[in-house]
């Protein structure tokens, strides 16, 4: 009962604090400080892709299961598949072990040499020009690659995830690997990012904020139709001491509605495919159109150099996926080292990032910094 109280209290509170807002957003720019917040609904690798995959031109990427199955004695596809009718994705935990002594090629992808990768090849890309460089020459943080042009025309996009996963089933557009860990994350409440905006003296144009990201530790409310509630509370993930287990600030601002961040070193919690994880990004940017669509959303554009082993150590926990995302661990991981970016490591020159960007929408919410306590 005192929990339920509790609960309604805040709830209460929430929307006072909604009808003061409101009336701060009438009141005179640069009157009183505004605070936004947002919870991130999903979250995507950013895959530019045409209606007939041109950006594919050697085709879709070969999987495991295609490589396995090709290495393999008539009699051993027999015998190994029960003359065909176990299906890849029954036989993935057999068709992985395909190392000279049958080891495991996702924990030893350098043990065997696949074809190389399929990757995208178009000119146009999500994201943004990380190294400062418009033409792909290496730079004191990157390596030398090939740049793309944007989506809107800017020069110098930095992108080679999008490279390396463009030609994915698995990770294209409605694809199962980023769909499947946007509804984990809205059923379980796991990995879900606040961001929060402070210091806003107008939602539309304001010269100096500062963006936080944390992770909520409530999960999602949710409607009968299974949306995702807008204007909802979440409270702020803390240590026992009162810190955010997040919590990195970047500098910012709005310019006609659209929020950017300058540049920054980032932490995110992650939750995707029953898996927890960390996306550990240098020299991120956002870039969040603040406007409310008809479903109560924001859209954004996130970018950074993504830390290699990071993301590697990611991909060896979902290897349980490898027959439904449909990879090949040795040909992903060579051509990851290939197109690794960013931060070149001092004692070899190999580069040990690589520039990402993900889309994402996220609805208004409030971000509650409140302490942990035992009982809720």
């Amino acid at each position: 009962m005192q929990t339920a109280t509790r609960k309604i209290a805040r709830n209460t509170a929430l929307v006072l604090g909604c009808v003061v807002a409101s009336v701060a957003l009438a009141q005179p720019a640069g009157k009183q400080k505004q605070t936004l917040g947002y919870v991130v609904a999903n979250f995507d690798n950013a895959i530019y892709q045409t209606k007939f995959m041109d950006e594919c031109p050697e085709g879709p990427a070969i999987g495991n299961d295609e490589l396995w199955w090709r290495g393999l004695s008539r009699a051993d596809k027999d015998k190994h598949t029960n003359k065909g009718l176990v299906q890849p994705v029954d036989r993935k935990n057999v068709a992985v072990l395909r190392g000279p002594k049958g080891e495991d090629v996702c924990w030893n992808p350098e043990i065997v040499k696949d074809p190389p990768l399929r990757t995208a090849q178009g000119p146009t890309s999500y994201g943004f020009n990380l190294d400062g460089s418009a033409d792909g020459s290496a730079t004191p943080k990157s390596c030398k690659h090939e740049n793309f042009t944007g989506v809107t025309g800017e020069k110098g996009v930095d992108n080679q995830m999008y490279r390396l996963l463009g030609c994915y089933y698995g990770w294209r557009r409605n694809g199962i690997m980023d769909g499947f860990g946007n509804e984990e994350r809205r059923n379980s409440g796991r990995g879900v990012v606040l961001i929060e905006v402070t210091g806003v003296d107008d939602p539309q144009n304001s010269s100096a904020v500062e963006v936080s990201f944390y992770r909520a530790l409530d999960p999602f409310p949710i409607d009968s139709s299974g949306r995702i509630l807008p204007y909802s509370s979440y409270r702020v993930d803390t240590t026992n001491d009162g810190a955010a287990r997040y919590g990195t600030k970047v500098k910012g601002k709005i310019v006609d509605g659209v929020l950017t961040t300058e540049q920054a070193d980032v932490k995110l919690p992650f939750y995707a495919n029953a898996t927890y994880a960390e996306i550990d990004l240098r020299d991120m940017k956002l870039e969040l159109n603040l406007a409310v669509d008809a479903d109560s959303k924001v859209h954004g554009l996130l970018g950074g150099y993504y830390d290699f082993d990071k993301w590697w150590e990611y991909m060896l926990k979902i290897e349980f996926l490898i027959a439904t995302g449909d990879w090949s661990c040795p040909a992903l991981y060579t051509a990851a080292k290939e197109l690794a970016d960013g931060y070149p490591d001092p004692k070899t020159g190999d580069c040990t990032a690589i520039s990402s960007a993900f889309k994402f929408d996220a609805l208004p919410a409030f971000v509650l910094h409140e302490k942990n306590t035992a009982a809720q």
